[in-house]
């Protein structure tokens, strides 16, 4: 049931326009926030696994992988023209003027998610750390390339 909601929020989020969806600016700004919060919670669950610091667990791997996965998909609609900033975090001006650039690293980060849950469901923890790796060296790309550090 979970999913079901998770995949009918995506579902809607997605058929509206970005403008659309916030009243307000600021609105756009939580809204990003709080989807990379909680997907940063979860990817970060994996990685301690991956590193170690917590036992393997393959259902709380595999779990937390297809949170990730759907997670990934939502805060690209709150990178609304007009949200950045100079104040680390922000998203650099080039968000919006290398808008394609941007969305490419959005759908890689997408296709990494996809295989951290593939790999999760391997129940395999070498293919866990591998999936797992790929997957922080795309959002650090990202956040090389689009956020102000």
């Amino acid at each position: 049931m979970k999913r079901y909601l998770i995949a009918l929020a995506v579902g809607l989020c997605s058929a509206l326009p970005s403008h659309a969806q916030f009243q307000k600016p600021e609105d756009a700004v939580k809204y990003r926030k709080a989807a990379f919060t909680v997907m940063a919670t979860h990817f970060g669950r994996i990685g301690a696994m991956a590193q170690g610091r917590v036992p393997f667990d393959a259902a709380a791997a595999l779990a937390n992988a297809e949170i990730v996965a759907e997670l990934a998909k939502l805060p690209y609609g709150g990178f609304v023209e007009g949200t950045g900033g100079s104040e680390k975090g922000s998203p650099k001006a080039n968000v919006w003027s290398e808008r394609a650039k941007f969305d490419e690293a959005a759908k890689s980060l997408q296709a990494e998610a996809s295989k951290l849950v593939q790999a999760a469901k391997s129940n395999n923890l070498d293919q866990l750390k591998v999936a797992f790796g790929n997957t922080a060296r795309t959002c650090k790309a990202c956040h090389d390339n689009f956020r102000n550090e």
